[in-house]
């Protein structure tokens, strides 16, 4: 087999290795390289779950294909390269030595196709974010930090390991048009419009829910802001704030080219 690797100029290669199929897109190799980045990022974090949780990414095209990780490699074994490209289905569009999570495929399989702005889909199974799914008020608003997914949080009731298609319909209908989800005795799951978005949006989620069994854990009682003040916090951190003396517009974009250096310290070979 061949494997597609690319060179610095962003131009494909071939390779011994894992994949082969038509030459990929400028487009398609600018997003395998993200999102092999934020593959790389939650392994850097320890967000990871061995091999079990999923990242994946819509490609353009009226085709409906996504991007997701090879089913048994560990995340810090991802590169741009060994990603599957499978369909709505689940089949892969493209051979490759690797299969698919099943379980991934239900999960974001689903939510692609019925958010046309979900480009991205990001799940996790944290330690943190597992604690949090189980606690009975799920996110306080609690931190500065958590008050960005104030009444922007879906909440799915766990149905076992989603391996059955008929969830899939309950999973969308409960994550509505929020840009993140808890799902109950289970972990976290954020959508983006691009690979930076998803990944910064669980980034804080998870460190949210670390604030929250931290805190809870004091045993003593817990502050929370007024709705008034929850809920405008959370306009600021979205953007939805017009009424603020000041907007920051740039401090998401300016986290991303740093994570991007970060990664590119720490591994590299993410890009091939």
């Amino acid at each position: 087999m061949t494997e597609l690797s690319l060179r610095p100029d962003g131009t494909a290669d071939r390779t011994a290795g894992a994949t082969t199929g038509p030459i990929a897109s400028a487009e398609e190799l600018r997003l395998r390289r993200e999102l092999a980045a934020v593959y790389r990022l939650v392994a850097h974090f320890r967000m990871t779950d061995l091999i079990f949780t999923h990242i994946s990414v819509r490609l353009p095209g009226p085709e409906q294909h996504f991007l997701i990780n090879p089913y048994g490699l560990l995340f810090e074994e991802i590169t741009a390269s060994n990603l599957v490209k499978i369909d709505l289905t689940g089949h892969p569009v493209e051979e490759s030595q690797h299969p698919v999570n099943p379980a991934g495929f239900v999960i974001h399989s689903a939510i692609h196709a019925a958010r046309s702005d979900a480009h991205c889909v990001l799940h996790t199974h944290t330690k943190a974010g597992c604690a949090v799914a189980a606690q009975e008020h799920g996110l306080l608003p609690l931190n500065q930090i958590s008050m960005e997914f104030y009444d922007r949080l879906g909440y799915h009731d766990y149905e076992g390991v989603a391996l059955n298609l008929a969830e899939q319909q309950r999973l969308v209908a409960d994550l509505g048009g929020h840009p993140a989800m808890i799902l109950r005795n289970h972990g976290l799951l954020t959508v983006g419009g691009t690979p930076a978005q998803a990944f910064l949006r669980m980034y804080y989620l998870d460190k949210a829910c670390e604030i929250q069994t931290a805190a809870t854990a004091a045993g003593t009682g817990l502050v929370i802001p007024s709705s008034d003040i929850c809920e405008l916090t959370a306009r600021q951190l979205t953007g939805e704030d017009d009424s603020s003396d000041l907007q920051d517009d740039m401090g998401y974009e300016l986290a991303w080219t740093a994570l991007l250096r970060l990664v590119e310290r720490v591994a590299p070979e993410y890009k091939d």
